[in-house]
């Protein structure tokens, strides 16, 4: 029986340094606009508590979409192993087949 699971893609180092380095960009670039805005400081807690919301959302969001198409993967695979047992164990030239 032959294994014909697809291959996973690998992340370079370099996609990873770049995901990595925006990220913290992106964060630093909102952190100073929030904390050097001309506005008191009820109004700058209330942006900076919605960044942190923000980000801790998008972490839960990536790893929801990344665990939904880990449980599709997993799921093909096993409806590709019944297949792939059921055929196996068919014979077209069985009597009981006819």
């Amino acid at each position: 029986m032959t294994n014909n699971a697809p291959v996973r893609p690998q992340m370079t180092a370099a996609y990873f340094l770049q995901a990595a380095l925006s990220f913290a960009v992106a964060l630093a670039a909102v952190t100073i606009g929030v904390a050097y805005m001309p506005m008191g400081a009820w109004e700058r807690g209330f942006l900076a508590i919605g960044v942190l919301f923000l980000v801790s959302s998008s972490f839960t969001l990536a790893k929801c979409v990344r665990d939904r198409q880990e449980v599709s993967q997993v799921t093909t695979r096993v409806d590709k192993a019944r297949l792939d047992k059921l055929i196996s164990e068919h014979d077209p030239f069985d009597v009981k087949n006819l």
